[in-house]
């Protein structure tokens, strides 16, 4: 069977960060993925960096998440960023040519350092 998609939020400095485990592949897994990220941008978050060190796979269903929150994050007045994507992941964002539009890092201090104050405040 399919391994899921684990999906874990945390707060830090007034950034949002969705800790993603498994496959972020078509189906329920992405399903899933989708109404998380929906339900945050719904309730107000507007900054929220997507760690994807354990992502093991994703395909076009979980870009399309991805790029479904950027976009509405953006039209709102916030930002997503993308940390720690496995080379598989890595991969299919360059492959999809994201990896010059959603700002992408190697460790999540830089990428939490990268949303500056204006996080920092919204989270107070």
């Amino acid at each position: 069977m399919a391994m899921g998609l684990e999906i874990s939020k945390r707060v830090v400095n007034g950034v949002t960060i969705v800790d993603l485990q498994g496959r972020a592949t078509i189906g329920a897994n992405t399903d899933k993925l989708d109404h998380a990220l929906r339900k945050l941008v719904a309730g107000g978050t507007l900054n929220i960096l997507m760690n994807l060190a354990q992502v093991t796979m994703m395909d076009s269903s979980g870009i399309a998440a991805i790029v479904g929150t950027y976009v509405s994050l953006a039209r709102d007045g916030g930002s997503l960023k993308l940390s720690r994507p496995s080379s598989r992941v890595r991969e299919v964002l360059r492959v999809m040519r994201l990896l010059n539009s959603i700002p992408t890092f190697e460790n999540e201090d830089e990428a939490l350092n990268s949303f500056g104050a204006t996080a920092q405040s919204a989270g107070s």
